[in-house]
C-alpha cells in the first residue's frame, strides 16, 4: 500500500524542485526526504524522481503519484471541513462568488435560503472563478457561483475530487460608447468596425477575451485603461477615454453613453455553479442551488434585448 505521508514528501518536492527547498518545507531533514522517496520507490517498483545538478525532474510514475497526493490532498480537506460542519453548534454554508455576478443574483437567492433555512449559518466569501474552483475542490465552500467566457466552464470533467458545472444563464456583453460617439445612434455595431478605437476594460480578464474577438474580426486592439471594476470603466468612457465591452449585470446607462449590441458572434459570460460531485449531496448546497436557479430564470435577460 502506497504511504500517503510518503505521497504528501514527493508533492513538496515537485512544488519545491529539490530535496532541500521540500525538507525545509516539511520541517525535515533532506536525509529524511530521501528515505521517503527512496522508501515509495521500493514500493511502486520504479523511480519517481531523477536528481541531477539542476535539480529534482519527476518520472512519468512520478507524475502519475504528484497527481494522485493533490486529489487526495483535497479530498482529506473536503472530508475535514464536512467533519468541522457535522460537529458545528449550527449547520454551515459557505458559497463564493464573483462579485458582478453575486451583486445579481445573490440578494434574492439568500432571501429566499434564509427565509426557509434560518438555522444554517451562511458565509459569502468574494473569488474569481479559479479561485473558486480551487475551494470548492477542497472544501473551504461548499458551493460556487462562478463563470467563464467561451470555451470549457472552469472546471474539468473527470477530475478527482469531481466538481459538476451547473449552468445558469448567459450574461451578454453590450458595447458602450460615450453619447456623441460616431456610432452611438446604432442599434448594431460588428467588431470589426471599431479597428480605430481605443478600449477601456472594466475586467482584467476580459482583455484575452476581448482580444480573441478582435482577432477574428480583424481589428489590432488598442488599450486606454484597464481596471478591475465594470462601473468605474464606463465613467472613463462617458469621460471619452474609450470605448468598452460591459455584461449585461453590470450596465449603468446614465445620460453620457449609448449603449449598443454587438452583432454576431455577439461575446458572453456563462453562469454556473460549481459544486462537489459527491454519492451524498449536501442538503443546503441543494437548496441554494434550486434557490440561485430560480434567481437566475427571473433575472435571465436574453441576448439582444437592449437594456
Amino acid at each position: 500500500m502506497i504511504d500517503v505521508q510518503r505521497l504528501r514528501v514527493l508533492r513538496a518536492v515537485a512544488e519545491h524542485g529539490s530535496f532541500n527547498r521540500a525538507a525545509g518545507a516539511l520541517l525535515l531533514t533532506p536525509s529524511a526526504v530521501s528515505q521517503h522517496i527512496a522508501a515509495l520507490e521500493r514500493t511502486v517498483g520504479h523511480p519517481v524522481a531523477v536528481r541531477s545538478t539542476r535539480g529534482v525532474t519527476l518520472t512519468e510514475p512520478g507524475r502519475l503519484l504528484v497527481e494522485a497526493a493533490e486529489s487526495i490532498a483535497a479530498e482529506l480537506d473536503q472530508v475535514r471541513h464536512a467533519i468541522d460542519r457535522l460537529t458545528a453548534e449550527r449547520p454551515r454554508l459557505t458559497v463564493a462568488t464573483f462579485t458582478s455576478g453575486g451583486r445579481h443574483l445573490l440578494p434574492a437567492a439568500l432571501s429566499r435560503f434564509v427565509a426557509e433555512h434560518p438555522e444554517v449559518e451562511l458565509t459569502v466569501r468574494e473569488s474569481e472563478p479559479e479561485d473558486a474552483a480551487a475551494m470548492v475542490r477542497g472544501g473551504a465552500a461548499d458551493l460556487a457561483l462562478a463563470y467563464h467566457f467561451d470555451g470549457p466552464p472552469p472546471v474539468r470533467p473527470g477530475e478527482r475530487p469531481g466538481l459538476d458545472w451547473v449552468p445558469l444563464m448567459d450574461d451578454p456583453l453590450w458595447l458602450v460608447l460615450p453619447r456623441d460617439h460616431r456610432l452611438a445612434d446604432r442599434t448594431s455595431v460588428g467588431l470589426a468596425e471599431l479597428g480605430t478605437e481605443r478600449w477601456v476594460l472594466g475586467c482584467l480578464r476580459t482583455e484575452a477575451f476581448l482580444r480573441r474577438y478582435a482577432e477574428l474580426a480583424g481589428i489590432d486592439l488598442r488599450v486606454a485603461a484597464s481596471t478591475t471594476d465594470y462601473f468605474f470603466a464606463q465613467t472613463l468612457v462617458a469621460a471619452g477615454v474609450g470605448v468598452s465591452l460591459i455584461p449585461h449585470v453590470s450596465l449603468a446607462p446614465t445620460a453620457e453613453l449609448s449603449v449598443i449590441r454587438i452583432e454576431s458572434p455577439c461575446p458572453a459570460r456563462h453562469f454556473g455553479i460549481i459544486r462537489p460531485r459527491r454519492r451524498r449531496p449536501q442538503p443546503y448546497a441543494q437548496a441554494l442551488t434550486a434557490a440561485l436557479t430560480a434567481a437566475a430564470t427571473t433575472a435571465h435577460t436574453p441576448t439582444g434585448e437592449r437594456p
